[in-house]
Formats: C-alpha cells, structure tokens, sequence
C-alpha cells in the first residue's frame, strides 16, 4: 500500500520541496514495525504537506486500520552531515 498508493499519492501533490520517501521494515517477535521517513527541503515544505501542525502524523486512513498502535507526535531531523 505504501509503495503502490501512498508514496505515489505524496508525490502527485507537487510540493515544493519535497524530496522522496523510504520506508524500513523490523520484525519483532510477532510484530512488524514500519517507520517512513519522508525528506522535505524545509519546514515550509513539510507544512504545507502535514498542515500546520507539523508534529501531528500524517496516517492515510486505509492504512490506519491495519496498525495496531503508532506513534502520536511526528519528529523532524535537519541533515547535519
């Protein structure tokens, strides 16, 4: 669903600013646990992708129903090196 539906979808919005998406995969036990880390070049950008509160998650609601918990506040990284 991501690679299919939601990464496109992202894309087809033409932020400006918007750089890619990854995602990682780590089985734990009977769990899998998904993170997405998407690049934007500004904090602009990532506002005008997730509104303007930029720590609330972005979760598509098809997938929401197949998570059985996720994290409640998004965090955001600069590149440093």
């Amino acid at each position: 669903m991501l690679r299919n539906e939601i990464f496109p979808s992202i894309a087809a919005r033409n932020i400006k600013g918007y750089r890619g998406a990854e995602l990682f995969v780590r089985e734990d036990g009977d769990e899998v646990e998904f993170v997405t880390v998407l690049r934007f070049d500004s904090m602009d950008a990532v506002k005008e992708f997730a509104g303007e509160d930029e720590g609330k998650p972005v979760i598509y609601s098809k997938a929401e129903s197949l998570l059985t918990r996720m994290d409640t506040r998004s965090r955001h990284y600069r590149i440093a090196a």
